[in-house]
């Protein structure tokens, strides 16, 4: 039996069905490379093989009475792999629209919290014979860093599939073994023991907070001595049509880009790729908002997740993600304008982000009763205050770097690998990057009632690619 940490506990605190905290990936298979038939049966054994050795996915929630602690995990004497597997085969002619349309109603219901928090189905009938693999897990057992290392689980470097065919096989031994799930006594009993013995959390987490915000209030003062631009903060966006109150319903679409255009421009404007992510979004929001008259006369306020993994030795949590928050100038015309817009407010976002530690997130969870948190976010969303309130940020947007080289799963090359984030209350929009084997691959995940046209802001996030490739050359 392990406690969940107070920074993955805050995914389930803060979930509803309007809400769901789980993330996705969307990984295209090209069977010709396979040797052999890939048939369901294939693919699913290999996903049992690789799945066996992840404790993680075994293992299933269990609530603590009255919420006086943080949630534990045990694993699951009923596990069922073949639970969490589906198989859908699409309509004719199975178009890229097609795939979209199952992703997003695949994302829309809550995750089963009385099982092992993950599912994977299985989608034929793709263009050119394809399969694609959609899998689905909750935050609470995933960041960016440690869902690579559970992809790295499923893919081989090779089509041989010399790695996968070593790893030991889904057997029921391992069932038996299952831990005995906790009854209420256990549970309250277990709860008061570690509160007992860790009275400091709640203290010790404040102090951290107050350092966080002095540090904050210092680094403020000394930017603005020094005349620099202001940079982003939350509670200061603009309220534009990406934000309002969620509904159940999700949206996605997905598309590539070459790396190397994104790294021509990186070298011809002395900007990152990262800076050139931002500002190809940017390009591409002042297009979709313009064609609806919603573009806002100032620039829209961005949160970008960013990994602190290895930045505290101590930390056991997996989700050790902080966030930047950086101004995506839609406002601005020129697009060299929105790159140098860009690059000096991520700067600043870089010296925020320094100041308050990665542990903010965790730190704000232990100064709040679990009950109080999980009652406080539902009712914001319930009461309509996001369509009151100024907007915490306008949308999320992350850059999340993956292997430089092919990869395959049972033979089968990944000729495309997806990610989806997530959407939190009053932000309709999360747009994830991953770049692998020389191309991004782009998630755009939405609210449809917020967002009508998901497909018109790919077009403009290429538009936005190609306007500065032009100028590059």
């Amino acid at each position: 039996m392990e406690r969940l940490t107070a920074a993955d506990s805050w995914y389930l605190q803060v979930e509803s069905p309007t809400v769901p905290m789980h993330v996705a990936g969307v990984m295209i298979l090209e069977p010709k490379t396979a040797g052999r038939r890939l048939t369901p049966t294939r693919l699913r054994d290999h996903i049992a093989r690789g799945f066996a050795t992840i404790p993680s996915l075994r293992r299933r929630l269990v609530e603590v009475p009255f919420g006086i602690d943080h949630p534990v995990w045990v694993e699951d004497p009923d596990f069922d792999l073949d639970h969490h597997l589906s198989r859908h085969i699409l309509g004719r002619p199975g178009e890229p629209a097609d795939l979209d349309t199952f992703v997003g109603r695949f994302l829309s219901p809550l995750l089963d919290r009385s099982k092992p928090l993950w599912q994977m189905a299985l989608v034929e009938g793709l263009e050119g014979k394809r399969i694609a693999i959609v899998v689905k897990l909750h935050h609470c057992l995933v960041d960016g860093a440690s869902g690579l290392a559970i992809l790295g689980e499923l893919i081989d470097l090779t089509a041989e599939e010399t790695a996968s065919t070593s790893r030991p096989s889904d057997t029921p031994e391992r069932a038996e073994r299952a831990e005995r799930v906790p009854g209420r006594t256990e549970l309250v009993t277990g709860a008061l023991w570690n509160r007992a013995i860790t009275p400091m959390r709640p203290l010790r987490a404040a102090a951290h907070v107050a350092s966080s915000i002095a540090n904050l209030a210092t680094t403020a003062t000394a930017r603005r001595r020094s005349g620099a631009t202001p940079s982003a903060r939350p509670l200061d966006a603009p309220r534009t049509p990406l934000n309002g109150v969620l509904t159940t319903r999700r949206a996605t679409s997905f598309t590539q880009l070459p790396l190397d255009d994104f790294k021509r421009v990186r070298t011809a404007f002395g900007a990152t790729v990262n800076d050139v992510v931002l500002a190809v979004c940017s390009g591409a929001l002042r297009e979709y908002l313009d064609a609806r008259g919603a573009l806002p006369d100032r620039p829209l306020v961005c949160s970008v997740p960013v990994s602190t993994h290895g930045h505290d030795d101590a930390d056991r949590s997996t989700n050790q993600v902080s966030s930047l928050f950086v101004h995506l100038p839609v406002h601005l015309a020129d697009p060299l304008d929105r790159l140098a817009a860009v690059h000096e407010t991520a700067e600043g976002a870089k010296q925020y982000h320094a100041a308050l530690g990665g542990s903010i997130l965790g730190d704000a969870v232990e100064m709040i009763p679990t009950t109080l948190l999980r009652l406080g976010s539902r009712a914001y969303g319930r009461s309509h205050l996001p369509s009151l309130l100024p907007p915490i940020q306008n949308l999320i947007v992350s850059n999340v770097v993956g292997p430089p080289s092919p990869l395959y799963i049972a033979g089968a090359e990944v000729v495309g690998l997806f990610p989806v984030g997530l959407l939190t209350e009053g932000t309709g929009l999360n747009i994830t990057v991953f770049s692998s084997n020389g191309v991004l691959n782009v998630g755009l995940l939405a609210c449809p009632d917020l967002l009508d046209d998901l497909g018109e802001l790919v077009s403009g996030i290429r538009r936005s690619l190609e306007e500065l490739l032009a100028l590059a050359a």
